[in-house]
C-alpha cells in the first residue's frame, strides 16, 4: 500500500480558491502542488460546498463526518461549525422561491444548478428537504406543458382582462367547460401563472402625525383658465403594472392641459405630494393660484397646505367622494393607464420598465399629443402660440 501524502490546510484551501476561480483544470492545480491523485482535489471541494471547512485542518487518518468530531473538540468549536452549516443552510433557503407551502421544480432546479459549484447537490438538496433523486427527476423532465385546466383557466383570465378572481374563474369554468373545481386548485393555478385579479388598494383615510386641513371647492369644475399658472389641478393614482406597486403623483395647468411636474413613488405618503409641489412651483410665479385636489389625506396634512401658503397658493379640494370635481386630472390619469398599459395587453414589467413607459408617455402627451380643446395642438405647442 503506498504511502498517503499530508498536505497543509493553507495548501487545501490554495487548490479551492483556484478552482472556484474557474481559470485552472485540475491537472494544473494538480501538477502545482504535487497531488497525486485527483480524488483528493474532489474531496476538499465537497468539504468546502458541505461548509465542512473545518475538515482541511484534520490530518490523515482523522476524517470524519460533520458532528461526529474527536471527544476532544472544545464546545466552541462545535458550535463554529454548526453556525457555519446553518449559515450556508440559511443562504440556500432565502434563495428558492415557493408557490404556497410547495416547492416549485423549476425553481429548485434552477437554484442548485447556481449554487452547486458552491455545495453539493447533496448538501443542497438536504437544505432544501428533497431527495437527491427527486432533484434530478424535476432536471431531466425540463418545464413541463400547460395541463388542460391550466389553459381553460388563462383563456378565461385573458377573455376577461384578467379582472376577476379565482371564485369567479370556477364559475366560469363549470359555465363553459362544464368543469367542476376546487376553488383553492383555480387559485393555486393562477398563482403559478401570475393570473391574479389586479385589486386597487384602499387609500389611507390618515397620516400618523399630521393635522388635517380640508379646504372649499374653489374651483367649482371651472376647469378653464385664461393664463399659465391660474388654476392648477393635482392628484394621486395606482400603477399595479410591475413588480409592486408604484404611485403617480401629477400637477396640470388647467390654461393648456400641460403636466408641469410628477413624481413616481413606491409609497403615496405626504412627501409624494409636497416634491410634486415644489418641483411644480420652481421657477413659477405662482401668487394668487388656485390648486385643487382631492381630499386625499396627503393634500389634507399640514406640510402640504403650508408650503402652498408659503407660495401664495390657494389651495381648493373636491367634495368628499366627488371624483367629478377634479374630473380632469381623473381623465389624464385614466388615459395614461389606457393607453400605455391596457391597451398593450397584460405582460411581465419591471418597476423601472413602468416608470420608463410613464415618462416617456407624458413627454409624448406635453410635446405631441393633439387635444381638440387646444384647437388640436399639444400642449407645449398651445402654450407657445399663446405666448
Amino acid at each position: 500500500m503506498g504511502k498517503k501524502n499530508a498536505y497543509s490546510e493553507e495548501v487545501k484551501m490554495a487548490v479551492i480558491e483556484m478552482k472556484l476561480s474557474g481559470e485552472y483544470s485540475n491537472r494544473e492545480i494538480m501538477d502545482k502542488f504535487g497531488i497525486t491523485n485527483v480524488t483528493q482535489v474532489k474531496r476538499w471541494m465537497q468539504w468546502y460546498r458541505e461548509g465542512q471547512k473545518y475538515r482541511l485542518a484534520q490530518g490523515i487518518g482523522k476524517q470524519y463526518s460533520y458532528g461526529k468530531g474527536p471527544e476532544e473538540l472544545s464546545d466552541m468549536e462545535k458550535l463554529k461549525r454548526e453556525n457555519e452549516y446553518l449559515k450556508a443552510q440559511l443562504e440556500i433557503l432565502k434563495k428558492v422561491p415557493r408557490n404556497r407551502e410547495e416547492l416549485v421544480p423549476e425553481a429548485v432546479v434552477t437554484l442548485v444548478e447556481k449554487l452547486k459549484e458552491k455545495y453539493s447537490v447533496t448538501f443542497l438538496c438536504r437544505c432544501l428537504g428533497i431527495p437527491k433523486s427527486t432533484y434530478y427527476r424535476w432536471r431531466n423532465q425540463g418545464p413541463k406543458g400547460k395541463t388542460e385546466l391550466e389553459i381553460q383557466i388563462t383563456e378565461i383570465c385573458k377573455r376577461h382582462k384578467f379582472l376577476i378572481g379565482h371564485r369567479t374563474v370556477k364559475a366560469w369554468l363549470l359555465r363553459d367547460y362544464k368543469r367542476k373545481v376546487n376553488r383553492n386548485t383555480v387559485q393555486r393555478i393562477m398563482q403559478k401563472y401570475n393570473l391574479q385579479c389586479q385589486v386597487k388598494p384602499k387609500r389611507k383615510n390618515n397620516i400618523a402625525g399630521e393635522i388635517k386641513i380640508v379646504v372649499p371647492n374653489h374651483l367649482n369644475r371651472n376647469f378653464t383658465s385664461s393664463k399659465p399658472n391660474e388654476k392648477w389641478v393635482t392628484d394621486i393614482t395606482y400603477l399595479p403594472f410591475g413588480q409592486s406597486m408604484l404611485y403617480l403623483s401629477t400637477i396640470m395647468d388647467l390654461f393648456n392641459n400641460e403636466i408641469i411636474a410628477y413624481l413616481i413613488s413606491t409609497s403615496q405618503d405626504v412627501s409624494l405630494v409636497v416634491n410634486t409641489l415644489k418641483d411644480a412651483v420652481e421657477g413659477r410665479d405662482t401668487s394668487g393660484l388656485i390648486l385643487h385636489s382631492d381630499q386625499g389625506a396627503q393634500y389634507t396634512s399640514h406640510s402640504f397646505q403650508r408650503i402652498a401658503k408659503e407660495k401664495g397658493i390657494t389651495t381648493s379640494m373636491s367634495r368628499k367622494g366627488n371624483c367629478l370635481d377634479n374630473a380632469v386630472i381623473e381623465s389624464f390619469h385614466s388615459t395614461i393607464k389606457s393607453e400605455e398599459f391596457y391597451s398593450q395587453g397584460r405582460e411581465f414589467l419591471t418597476n423601472s420598465i413602468v416608470i420608463e413607459r410613464v415618462e416617456k408617455f407624458i413627454n409624448h402627451y406635453n410635446q405631441t399629443r393633439l387635444q381638440a380643446k387646444l384647437n388640436y395642438l399639444s400642449p407645449i405647442e398651445f402654450r407657445e402660440q399663446a405666448a
